[in-house]
């Protein structure tokens, strides 16, 4: 569902007068978006625990940094997911620690529970990635998997694996191409 020009705009008013510290607005802002944020950090985080936090998090942000939102760079709608895309990503780099290195990570990424179909096809969708990721040179495959199932950034690889911040970006996006043609194929 999108929102209309006028929900924008009540949002975005919303969100001004948070940052004035009117309280009655920030309830108000949180009653209108909090579902749409727990659903961003439901899907980054896979855990509703860690989703609440998130979420928790990012409205503590929210009221503490409200009047450094404008309306003429971003909708308040997308600030508030901008927020709260990063208070996931922050999230997982605090938990990456605990799955580097660990080639079974991909596994925790599927559904303990599914019906026989999802199960059908999210086995036969991992299978095909867990191919494709053989496929890359281990330096990619390495790169990839640290990248995008711990949230590791590329700065913070290429000093892990002491090369130059450049190679680790040409590495990672020929890794993501090379996937990309896999997975089409």
């Amino acid at each position: 569902m999108t929102a209309t020009a006028s929900e924008r705009d009540e949002l975005n008013g919303l969100l001004v007068r948070t940052g004035r510290g009117d309280q009655a607005s920030f309830a108000e802002l949180y009653r209108r978006a909090a579902p749409k944020l727990y659903g961003v950090c439901l899907r980054m985080a896979r855990d509703r625990g860690d989703a609440d936090e998130v979420l928790q998090e990012t409205f503590i942000t929210v009221w503490h940094r409200a009047a450094t939102f404008d309306p003429g760079k971003a909708s308040a709608m997308t600030w508030l997911t901008t927020l709260a895309r990063n208070k996931g990503i922050d999230r997982l780099r605090q938990h990456r620690e605990e799955t580097l290195g660990d080639p079974d990570h991909l596994n925790t990424l599927v559904d303990e529970d599914p019906t026989p179909a999802a199960g059908a096809e999210a086995s036969q969708e991992y299978g095909r990635l867990a191919r494709c990721l053989e496929a890359l040179e281990p330096q990619q495959k390495r790169s990839v998997r640290e990248a995008f199932f711990s949230g590791a950034t590329y700065k913070e690889l290429a000093a892990r694996l002491d090369v130059p911040l450049g190679t680790m970006k040409s590495w990672i996006r020929r890794g993501l191409l090379q996937l990309r043609a896999c997975l089409d194929s």
